[in-house]
C-alpha cells in the first residue's frame, strides 16, 4: 500500500508543476472582463497582471533555459542539415525562436525519462521479474522518445490548416486593399493588422513579411521566407504568383484575385470531398456497433421463440 502512495504522491507532484508552469486559458476572459467593466478597472489590474505574467514567463524560462543544454545532449543533432530541417519543421509548427531546437530535443529526452519511471514503478509495484520490467521500461522509453515527434508533425498539420483557411479571406481583403491604391507591402500590414483577430497565424506571417521587408530584406526573399515558415502549397504558389506579376510588370491585383479565387474552389473541392468520404467512414460503427444490436431487436424474440420450440420438442 505504501508503495501505491508513494507513486501516487509522485504523479501528483510532477501534475502540480505542470500545471503551475502551464499558460492559464482564462487571462484572456479575465482581461475581456476587465475591459467591459471600463478602462479604471482595466489599468488599477494592469500592472499587477503583468507583473504576475511577466514573472511566470521568466521562471519557466529560467528552467527552460537552465534544464534544455543538459536535456538536450541524448538527442543532439550533429548534422547541420538535420539541425536545419528541425528549425523548418519547428517553425512550420509556429516555434521560431534560436532555442526552440534545443528545448524540443530536450523535451524528448524528459518524456522519455518520464515514461520509463511511471512504466518501472508500475512493474515495479506489480511485483514482475526483472527481465520483463527492463523490457517494459525500455519500450516506455522509446515511445516517449518518439511522442514528441507525433505532437510536433500534429501541430505542424494544424498550423498549415489554419493557414490553408484563412488564405482565401487574407487575399480577398489584399485586393481590396491594392486595387483602392495601397502598395503591396502597405496592403500586407493592412491585412496583418485586421485580420490579426480573425486569422491570427497567417496575419502574424504578413506582419513578419512587412517587418522583414522594411528592414532591408528584399521582397522576394521575404516572400520566400514566409513560404518556408508556413510550408503550405498554396502560399509557395502565392509568393510564385507575386513575384512573376512584379517581374513581368502584370497587375498584382488581377493575379491575387484569380489566386483568390481558384483557392476558394479548391477549398470547396476539399469540403466537398470530405463530405463524399463521410458514407465510407460510418460504414465500420455502423457494421460493428448499429447493425448488431438492430439484429437482436429484429431477430432475438424469433430466437428465442425457436429455441422454446425445439427444447420442448413440439412442433
Amino acid at each position: 500500500m505504501n508503495m501505491y502512495l508513494l507513486g501516487g504522491m509522485i504523479l501528483a507532484s510532477i501534475g502540480l508543476i505542470i500545471y503551475a508552469m502551464w499558460p492559464k486559458g482564462r487571462d484572456d476572459s479575465e482581461a475581456v472582463k476587465r475591459r467591459m467593466k471600463g478602462r479604471g478597472a482595466r489599468e488599477a489590474a494592469a500592472a499587477s497582471d503583468d507583473a504576475r505574467r511577466k514573472a511566470k514567463e521568466s521562471v519557466a524560462k529560467r528552467m527552460l533555459d537552465a534544464v534544455a543544454p543538459v536535456a538536450s545532449r541524448p538527442a543532439n543533432i550533429t548534422n547541420p542539415e538535420e539541425m536545419t530541417k528541425l528549425r523548418w519543421k519547428l517553425a512550420n509548427a509556429g516555434f521560431r525562436s534560436e532555442s526552440a531546437p534545443y528545448t524540443f530535443l530536450a523535451s524528448k529526452t524528459v518524456v522519455a525519462v518520464g515514461v520509463a519511471l511511471v512504466v518501472g514503478l508500475y512493474m515495479w509495484m506489480r511485483g514482475e521479474p526483472m527481465l520483463n520490467a527492463a523490457g517494459m521500461v525500455l519500450i516506455g522509453a522509446g515511445v516517449g522518445f518518439m511522442l514528441p515527434n507525433m505532437w510536433l508533425g500534429m501541430a505542424v498539420k494544424k498550423r498549415q490548416g489554419q493557414i490553408r483557411q484563412a488564405l482565401p479571406d487574407c487575399l480577398d481583403l489584399m485586393v481590396i486593399s491594392v486595387e483602392s491604391g495601397l502598395g503591396l507591402d502597405a496592403a500586407m500590414q493592412r491585412v496583418g493588422d485586421e485580420m490579426h483577430r480573425v486569422h491570427p497565424t497567417l496575419a502574424g506571417e504578413f506582419q513578419m513579411v512587412t517587418r522583414e521587408t522594411q528592414m532591408g530584406i528584399p521582397r522576394s526573399e521575404s516572400l520566400s521566407n514566409c513560404s518556408k515558415r508556413t510550408g503550405v502549397e498554396e502560399v509557395q504558389s502565392l509568393v510564385a504568383i507575386i513575384n512573376q506579376a512584379e517581374r513581368f510588370g502584370s497587375s498584382v491585383a488581377r493575379a491575387l484575385r484569380n489566386q483568390s479565387a481558384a483557392l476558394r474552389v479548391k477549398r470547396r473541392q476539399v469540403a466537398e470531398e470530405k463530405a463524399q468520404k463521410t458514407a465510407v467512414k460510418l460504414m465500420a460503427p455502423l457494421i460493428m456497433f448499429i447493425f448488431p444490436a438492430i439484429m437482436v431487436v429484429i431477430g432475438g424474440p424469433a430466437m428465442l421463440k425457436m429455441y422454446d420450440v425445439l427444447m420442448s420438442g413440439t412442433l
